[in-house]
Order: C-alpha cells, then sequence, then structure tokens
C-alpha cells in the first residue's frame, strides 16, 4: 500500500502529520501514516477549548505503548472544541483516524505551510 492510498484526499496536511478540513471551524486530527507508526494509542493530551494554537508549534502529545509523539497545529487559530470521545477512548485513533476519531476544532486566524493529498504522500515516500 503506498503512502498515498493512506491519504484522505479531503484534507490538507502538515509536515508533521496533521490533517485539517475546509469546514469553520476546522477539523483537525493525526494521518493514518503518523498512527500506524505510532502503534496501538493509550492516550491523547489535547488543548483546552479556547486556547491560542500556533501553526507548526506543540499543542499536545500522542503517547502510544511505543513511543509519545508531540502534537503540532497545522494553522494559528482558537481552538473551539475537543473530541472528547478520543480523550476517554484514544484507540479510537487507530480505527478511525479521518473520521470520527478527529481531535480539535479551532477557528483558523491564518494557515501553516499544508500540503496537498498527494504532496504529503509524496513527502513520506522520500
Amino acid at each position: 500500500m503506498s503512502a498515498l492510498d493512506k491519504v484522505n484526499k479531503d484534507y490538507r496536511y502538515s509536515a508533521e502529520h496533521e490533517w485539517i478540513d475546509s469546514s469553520s471551524p476546522a477539523k483537525v486530527g493525526l494521518s493514518q501514516i503518523a498512527v500506524d507508526a505510532l502503534g496501538e494509542v493509550v492516550y491523547v493530551d489535547l488543548p483546552e477549548a479556547g486556547a491560542s494554537v500556533t501553526a507548526g508549534e506543540v499543542c499536545g502529545e500522542v503517547e502510544s505503548t511505543k513511543s509519545v509523539s508531540e502534537l503540532y497545529s497545522p494553522v494559528t487559530g482558537t481552538v473551539v472544541e475537543i473530541n472528547d470521545a478520543v480523550v476517554d477512548n484514544p484507540g479510537a485513533l487507530n480505527e478511525d483516524p479521518y473520521g470520527a476519531a478527529w481531535l480539535f476544532t479551532v477557528e483558523v486566524e491564518s494557515e501553516g505551510e499544508l500540503l496537498s493529498p498527494e504532496g504529503y504522500a509524496a513527502a513520506q515516500e522520500d
């Protein structure tokens, strides 16, 4: 399976493996490629609603049975809502990272350097 088969074509991506959709407020999540590399996710720490996030800066962490990874915001803005279902059941990330296991929504003020699905997939194959 190629990297392009593991991306959702409707989203844009950060180089750090976060995805963002085009809704307002925008949903942010973690790519299938990142989730596969992490393995079984056991803990998620997300920014609080109302918190300011900055594109390219750490805003939380994801812990798996193999490692702990920092979560980076793909955009600058204000967090509107966190997905409590993922906080309560972090393993949902392994099952549906592009759907029900979104991480938080953000009111976007400015975008970071976002990649197209094809650009993100190509960067993973280098």
